[in-house]
């Protein structure tokens, strides 16, 4: 499974806000989420280098973000 890298290049570059949002009262950090997002966009999108915590990451917050646009 493959993420569309500008995509992912432009949510983590121009709309950091609603990653904050996203994980505002979870427990999670925004800048958690930005590296995974990171970390995906140097790995060309290839989510199956993740590891079962990212991935985790990955399905609560980036994937929804992505599929919003």
């Amino acid at each position: 499974m493959e993420v569309d890298l500008r995509q992912l290049r432009n949510l983590i570059s121009k709309r950091r806000n609603e990653i904050e949002q996203s994980v505002e009262g979870t427990g999670y950090l925004a800048k958690t989420v930005i590296g995974v997002g990171t970390f995906l966009l140097d790995n060309e999108g290839d989510v199956t280098l993740l590891s079962a915590k990212q991935r985790a990451t990955y399905e609560k917050f980036l994937k929804p973000l992505l599929a919003s646009r």
